[in-house]
């Protein structure tokens, strides 16, 4: 028998974390693999670009909808739980939970506009007749991407303060500074300097430089961590400097920077995923595919 869609695997992956416990997605492929009577070859069978199964694919992608969904919960690297909403979900719909019983929490509806999958809280599958091909593959990509960016974003937090920095330090490579990657290593992290968290040169020739203060954190960043910086600025003399950050800039921070005279650029964390996924940092191509139209001047005789 052929895979089912991914939407067939919600109910048996909330299932089998109804036990309460912490479970990955290895265990449920096992369980949906055996329940579902998939032969072998099922199991063997490869997404087109030849890199990974369908069943892990679904599986995985099942998972993040669930989560998105506040139904699952990732509890450490790999492993995710039943949350109290997913129990009551699964008892209310024995056997029957698709993306329309998804679209009734706010959060997921908020995650499936942002990734162009759902408008006015309506599911796309109802609107494919409405939808290009290309409509439809650029809203798959968005998918992905915003799927990758939280993927990217929560590795990060989960790095050694010394990774986050040398991390910082692949991207403003990838931007076009710091010369080359021995002197952006030695300049970033090593100063320590009241609010310095390191300097990095703005240009290959070291005409200038840039202070970058990093922060990894969870918490929001505010306006006084920023007045801090902005000191540490004025006591080198400098006018500008990055800000970076795993988490999000407060309203207060941000305002505060748009009325000083210095520019401090602010670097959140899902830009700084969003950076890296740019400029190849920390993430991987595994296909491309080629949107091709007809050249009509070819058969111009």
């Amino acid at each position: 028998m052929a895979i089912p869609p991914y939407q067939a695997f919600f109910e048996p992956v909330l299932r089998i974390a109804s036990d309460g416990k912490e479970h990955t997605a290895g265990e449920v492929i096992e369980f949906v693999a055996k329940e579902m009577r998939l032969s072998e070859q099922d199991r063997k069978t490869l997404l087109p670009s030849g890199k990974q199964r369908v069943i892990d694919n679904r599986v995985a992608w099942s998972i993040t909808y669930l989560a998105k969904a506040l139904l699952l919960e990732r509890t450490r690297r790999g492993m995710f739980a039943i949350t109290e909403r997913g129990r009551e979900l699964l008892e209310s719909h024995p056997g029957k939970i698709d993306r329309k019983s998804l679209l009734q929490f706010p959060e997921f509806r908020a995650f499936a506009v942002s990734t162009a999958t759902a408008q006015s809280g309506a599911s796309r599958d109802d609107d494919d007749e409405q939808q290009t091909p290309q409509d439809r593959l650029a809203s798959s990509y968005q998918l992905m991407r915003s799927q990758l960016v939280q993927e990217v974003l929560e590795k990060t937090l989960k790095c050694s303060p010394r990774f986050f920095e040398e991390v910082v330090v692949d991207v403003m490579l990838a931007l076009g500074y710091g010369g080359n990657r021995k002197d952006a290593g030695q300049a970033v992290g090593k100063s320590g300097d009241g609010g310095i968290d390191g300097i990095i040169k703005e240009d290959k020739l070291g005409l200038d430089v840039i202070y970058l203060q990093a922060k990894r954190w969870e918490n929001p960043v505010g306006e006084p961590e920023l007045h801090k910086f902005a000191g540490s600025l004025d006591k080198k003399k400098a006018r500008r400097g990055i800000f970076i950050t795993t988490s999000r800039f407060t309203e207060a921070a941000m305002d505060f920077v748009r009325q000083i005279e210095k520019k401090i650029v602010l670097i959140d964390g899902e830009t700084l995923a969003e950076m890296m996924i740019d400029h190849n940092v920390g993430v991987a191509e595994i296909e491309t595919y080629a949107v091709k139209r007809l050249d009509s001047d070819y058969f111009l005789e």
